[in-house]
């Protein structure tokens, strides 16, 4: 059994459909990928696979369990990043991270946490104090404190700097090397090419092709003698990942 299936996801704010017929299956310990343009319908379909958006149809099964039902035994087994803050401003990340953590019953050590994650000399910052990216960083070690058999993590590395970034890839990859299975939202298509091993691309609520990396690249024909994933995104859409859908 896959550890995510999806199957005929829709879901409509108004007159506009966000999410439309969708469907696919993420397998155990896969990064699977999800990239499309600013509001292509990314972040609402996997708000709907984590239980916190209510579908207009469609079935979704994450572990055997489904999102709305069984949304208290899903929050065990499942870690999702932080969007937009969420914290209260004098919070210090060492007591996020050890209240997060308490919500388990076996977590992650947070204070090995927070040192793979370049924080360990911040426990005692208020989180109004950080940067951007150590916000970011924060955001990761919440959703990992609880060690998720599925992890989604929504944009991972924005706002961090190169070697930042490359520390959370390789950390990444070392969670999915223990059997997590990681869906990750992106724009950054360097990110998906290096981290998924396959990636949906999504285009006005629709899944518009759906492959690994380099069959993806395969299947845009873009020409190119060395094409990457960016320029099979771009021959596929038409759209930079970054612009506006509309």
């Amino acid at each position: 059994m896959a550890v995510v299936e999806v199957e005929g996801l829709r879901k409509r704010y108004g007159g506009t459909v966000a999410v439309d017929d969708v469907s696919f299956t993420v397998e155990h310990g896969e990064i699977f990928g999800i990239v499309g343009p600013n509001g292509a319908g990314k972040t609402t379909l996997v708000e709907c696979v984590e239980g916190v958006r209510r579908p207009d149809a469609g079935r979704i099964s994450v572990l055997g369990l489904d999102p709305l039902r069984d949304r208290a035994r899903l929050r065990q087994v499942m870690g999702a990043q932080l969007q937009g803050g969420g914290l209260p401003d004098k919070l210090r990340v060492g007591e996020a991270v050890s209240l997060y953590r308490s919500f388990y019953a076996d977590g992650a050590d947070p204070g090995r946490l927070l040192d793979e994650l370049g924080l360990a000399g911040k426990r005692d910052t208020a989180f109004e104090d950080l940067s951007g990216g150590q916000a970011q960083r924060l955001s990761i070690a919440l959703a990992l404190v609880g060690r998720p058999r599925v992890a989604v993590l929504d944009e991972l590395t924005t706002g961090l700097d190169p070697r930042a970034r490359r520390g959370t890839w390789e950390l990444i990859e070392r969670i999915r090397d223990t059997g997590v299975t990681v869906l990750l939202v992106t724009h950054f298509m360097p990110e998906a090419e290096r981290l998924c091993d396959r990636v949906a691309v999504i285009d006005r609520g629709r899944i518009a092709a759906l492959d690994t990396p380099g069959g993806l690249v395969a299947r845009a024909g873009t020409g190119l003698e060395r094409a990457t994933l960016e320029d099979a995104f771009l021959a596929l859409t038409g759209r930079a990942p970054e612009e506006e859908a509309g």
